[in-house]
């Protein structure tokens, strides 16, 4: 089963990419467990939430780590780099447990999202001023864990077919103007 984990900033259409890409391929996608945590919760988040968060991450990572079946693909929507980058940008320090399991190389491949659509604001959502900010971030997380990637853009189906020719052996991206 090869892992494939959809990241990108805030509202650029993860987790419809996720669920597209399962649907597809006809494999399991797991959703984004932050934002369902999240919108639970009475307060602001703290340290202590987004230590469960990743620990939930990584319960999620574990159930597929060995698991034998058919199918081709598995989407996760998110992964522990976006954790990352949280601890860090809000807290200022990462537990060492997150940092071990990042070194485990976990996904075969990230699809990184573009924030080229734009921005819905929801309950959620804090930074859609800072969406490239967030993008240059997780690129550079992932090259420094040594990832293969693609940057996945487009508007409308363009980023879905995107998304679908990254996951093929002859691999090429379109722009909307191909499209």
């Amino acid at each position: 089963m090869f892992k494939v984990a959809i990241i990108g900033p805030e509202s650029t259409g993860k987790t419809e990419l996720a669920r597209q890409l399962a649907e597809h391929f006809n494999s399991p996608w797991v959703p984004e467990y932050a934002r369902e945590y999240v919108e639970k919760l009475k307060v602001p988040y703290t340290y202590e939430d987004v230590c469960n968060i990743a620990l939930k991450q990584i319960e999620e990572e574990k159930f597929y780590e060995n698991l034998s079946t058919s199918e081709q693909f598995v989407f996760f929507d998110t992964d522990l780099i976006i954790t990352k980058v949280w601890f860090e940008y809000r807290f200022g320090k990462v537990p060492e447990f997150l940092t071990e399991r990042l070194k485990t190389g976990f996904f075969d491949l990230y699809l990184l999202c573009a924030p080229d659509l734009p921005w819905e604001a929801d309950p959620v959502r804090e930074h859609g001023d800072d969406r490239d900010y967030f993008f240059d971030w997780y690129k550079r997380e992932i090259e420094q864990i040594g990832k293969s990637f693609f940057i996945i853009n487009g508007i409308g189906n363009v980023r879905f077919v995107n998304a679908i020719h990254a996951l093929k052996p002859n691999k090429f991206i379109l722009s909307n103007n191909d499209y």
